[in-house]
């Protein structure tokens, strides 16, 4: 009895904490596992965080390596080549868009699987379009790291592998959010960023792959707009996120987060207050039930909002372009009210034919009676001569006689 007790305990504390068999070496139980083992959370900007832990810790960023691998697609220039997937490309560990080798699929679309729905054969197939090998790739990446300030980050692989051949993956919080800083700078970025589902269509049939995001943050959120999760049994829960209130603009940062979702939303609520308490210090972590936020978050991402989803020094391109669309979509629908206006036109000009059409058999038929009735009169006075013919010839013959 005892025995099969502890079986289903453990059952049910594996289906909540998977991370606990994932684990190596020392098992961490929900009860002694810190909710998040590092994080940052900053305003994009500001170079002083507002919270932080252990932000120099090299961890495994799961998924998160993928913002790297997608940068460098995005400044590649090649965004709209077709990308062969290659039998490389296809063999690698869920999640990923299912892919199939001989597809083409365009390097953007890659970028948008990678980014979306972590789609590891969209990573692995931007690495070897890019640069031929995954080998030479990883090169590439830990070159655009350091480059980008990322001092304490070695990759192995575009995807965020960190087992077997791919092991010794790491980076910590600190150099994560210089990367994501640093990305951000891109529109495309974050255009790509917060979607949160994609079509990919493949270039040579009528196939598509429809994926969607991992993101639960959106659906809890209401300001939250992006970036990127990322999980391994290694690396536990990780999230790079955004979110986007009242003119600030925040980033956060969590690796190995036992809650990700509901200690990113407390942390951002924190942040917007500016009052300085940290909800995973105190352990105010408590939980939304998600349906409220998306109904709010409808609100604030509004059509105004676009423009406040890039840094400052890239808003007045992004309103330009908001601005083109907007002006195209006038135009369209001036484009609408004119073609119903022809249309109406069109009604009353067929209305008006018919109505002439209808008042012309009208005259027709009126001309007929009238030829019918003069047509008549005329028989009446041919028929009154005739009849009158007689007679004039009796009255000659009375006379005569």
């Amino acid at each position: 009895m005892y025995f099969n007790t502890f079986a289903l305990l453990l059952v049910v504390l594996t289906m909540s904490h998977p991370s606990v068999l994932c684990a190596k070496g020392k098992v961490e139980t929900p009860l002694t596992q810190p909710p998040v083992n590092s994080y940052i959370v900053k305003e994009i900007g500001n170079p002083t965080p507002l919270m932080s832990k252990d932000i120099d810790r090299s961890v495994s960023p799961a998924s998160l390596t993928k913002i790297l691998t997608c940068i460098i697609a995005l400044e590649s220039g090649r965004l709209d080549q077709d990308v062969l997937i290659t039998k490389e490309s296809t063999i690698v560990e869920p999640s990923k868009a299912g892919f199939l080798v001989g597809d083409k699929i365009k390097l953007i679309d890659l970028v948008r699987a990678a980014m979306v729905s972590s789609s590891n054969d969209a990573a692995f197939a931007i690495a070897i379009s890019l640069s031929g090998s995954v080998e030479t790739f990883v090169a590439t990446m830990n070159s655009k790291a350091k480059a980008v300030g990322m001092k304490n980050s070695f990759f192995t692989n575009p995807a965020g592998f960190d087992k077997g051949i791919y092991a010794g993956n790491i980076s910590t919080a600190g150099d994560l959010m210089r990367l994501t800083e640093y990305s951000v700078r891109n529109p495309l970025f974050n255009q790509v960023a917060r979607l949160e589902k994609v079509v990919v269509p493949e270039q040579s049939s009528q196939k598509v792959y429809r994926l969607k995001t991992h993101n639960k943050l959106l659906d809890r959120y209401p300001y939250a707009v992006g970036i990127k999760t990322g999980y391994t049994c290694k690396a536990g829960g990780c999230l790079i996120a955004r979110a986007i209130k009242d003119n600030k603009d925040m980033l956060l940062v969590m690796l190995n987060a036992r809650n990700r979702w509901d200690i990113a939303s407390n942390m951002f609520d924190s942040a917007f207050a500016g009052n300085g308490s940290n909800p995973v210090l105190t352990g105010g972590l408590a939980k939304n039930n998600g349906a409220p936020a998306r109904i709010l978050r409808r609100k604030v991402l509004d059509k105004n909002q676009m423009a406040s989803h890039a840094p400052v020094e890239k808003r007045s391109h992004i309103k330009k372009l908001h601005g083109a669309d907007n002006k195209q979509h006038i135009a369209g629908l001036k484009g609408a009210k004119t073609s119903k206006r022809l249309m109406a036109a069109g009604r009353k000009s067929d209305h008006i034919s018919f109505k002439k059409s209808l008042a012309g058999v009208k005259s027709s038929r009126m001309l007929k009676r009238q030829s019918i009735a003069e047509s008549k009169s005329h028989r009446l006075k041919n028929r009154q001569l005739v009849s009158s013919k007689p007679l004039k010839k009796n009255k000659k013959r009375v006379a005569v006689s």
